[in-house]
């Protein structure tokens, strides 16, 4: 029992020896922290710049409280095709939001009417009905429904002023299949009448009118991938064909969807685009969308009497997804975000945050100013000297210009060229 007793009490005495080793060790090793690293990684009056997101060496999230910076990465200066582009600030005033978010949907000014047709609310969800947004009392009102028939995203568009055509275009969600028919709406009694089928399906084609016909051109081909070069026209006077069949043009230089098609001093611009696009999945019942590989391109090419295609000088950067996204502002084209080539190191879709101009006089380009978020697909209009625009898909933040969420909301700000 002795031997027992003393035993114990040696056990407890180097127990206690470690014990307070251990606590001398904890509170040096405390104390180092609070004088070094804590003190070296604690900005004390940060200056932060809105224009530089991946370098900065702290974020603020939005609550106020500072994040941890993340590990050190070697610096990389990106092409100004990936990078936002330098652009004075413009002052964005938030606007009712449209009754439906829309990707890849259609919109036509008529006075100060925005006829906003289609498009999907989600990738397994299209919208097959047309809303109307006042410029005037800046409300959302007066919907009323498509043809069954008629495609729900990816159409060609086009007014006169009272009439609007619209040709072709994706028919259902995910990557479903072309319709090569076409339409006409009379914007005042909302009826609609049946227009001359394509001679074949075409997914986003440039589309306008000039000097009496229904210009059509390049888009994808009925695979929703493979670019289109065809060119064809039909005479058309106040809602209806005076002809039966379409008729071949010169075809276009490049091919391709999402363009925007521009008729201004009696010339048609076709500016921009892509090659290439997703495409359904083989053997897939919904036809769910598949990636493939594209090309951003900001080529402009204009016809003019000559009937010959001319090259112009390109975008300040590629852009796609541009197709409603524009407007005539004072001899100048307006072109309102879309998107550029896929970032080099995610390898992501990169969406366009800033605004552009191309001047008809002298044919330069500029850029006049950035959005409230990087945008794709927007619908634009203007209206006393309000530059407008809707729907769209957004990007994830200012730190990462990928596509995030489909919204509805509507933006206007002042713009004066």
């Amino acid at each position: 029992m002795g031997r027992s007793t003393k035993h114990r009490s040696t056990i407890m005495y180097l127990l206690f020896v470690c014990l307070g080793l251990f606590g001398t060790f904890l509170v040096a090793d405390l104390f180092w922290a609070s004088s070094s690293s804590y003190k070296s990684n604690w900005p004390t009056s940060p200056q932060l710049n809105p224009n530089l997101h991946s370098n900065a060496s702290h974020k603020v999230s939005g609550d106020g409280v500072f994040e941890k910076p993340k590990k050190d990465k070697p610096a990389r200066v990106l092409s100004a095709t990936y990078a936002d582009l330098p652009a004075p600030q413009l002052n964005w005033e938030k606007m009712a939001t449209s009754p439906v978010p829309r990707l890849d949907g259609a919109a036509l000014q008529i006075n100060d009417l925005l006829f906003v047709f289609a498009g999907y609310g989600t990738i397994d969800l299209v919208h097959s009905h047309v809303d109307i947004y006042n410029f005037t009392d800046n409300t959302w009102g007066g919907r009323f429904d498509m043809p069954k028939e008629m495609a729900h995203s990816h159409l060609g568009m086009v007014t006169d002023g009272r009439y609007i055509y619209v040709v072709t275009g994706q028919y259902g969600p995910q990557c479903r299949g072309p319709t090569a028919r076409n339409f006409v709406l009379d914007t005042q009694t909302k009826q609609w009448k049946d227009l001359p089928s394509l001679p074949v399906p075409r997914y986003a084609p440039a589309t306008q009118l000039w000097r009496g016909r229904l210009h059509v051109m390049g888009g994808s081909k009925e695979n929703r991938h493979t670019p289109g070069l065809e060119h064809w026209s039909l005479a058309v006077k106040d809602g209806k064909a005076l002809e039966k069949e379409w008729r071949s043009e010169i075809p276009i230089p490049r091919g391709g969807p999402h363009r925007a098609c521009v008729v201004a001093n009696d010339r048609l611009y076709v500016i921009g685009g892509q090659e290439g696009d997703f495409m359904a999945k083989p053997g897939s019942p919904i036809f769910k969308c598949s990636r493939r590989n594209e090309v951003v391109y900001g080529d402009v090419y204009m016809l003019d009497d000559e009937m010959k295609w001319k090259v112009l000088p390109p975008m300040p950067k590629p852009d796609s997804h541009i197709e409603f996204a524009w407007h005539i502002v004072n001899n100048s084209i307006v072109i309102v975000g879309g998107t550029t080539d896929k970032h080099p190191e995610t390898k992501k879709m990169t969406l366009v945050g800033e605004v552009f101009q191309f001047r008809l006089d002298d044919l330069k380009w500029s850029v006049v100013g950035k959005l409230p978020f990087r945008v794709k697909t927007t619908l634009v209009g203007f209206w006393n000297g309000w530059l407008y625009f809707t729907s769209g898909q957004r990007d994830k933040g200012p730190d990462d210009p990928s596509p995030r969420k489909v919204i509805g909301e509507m933006w206007r700000t002042k713009l004066s060229l």
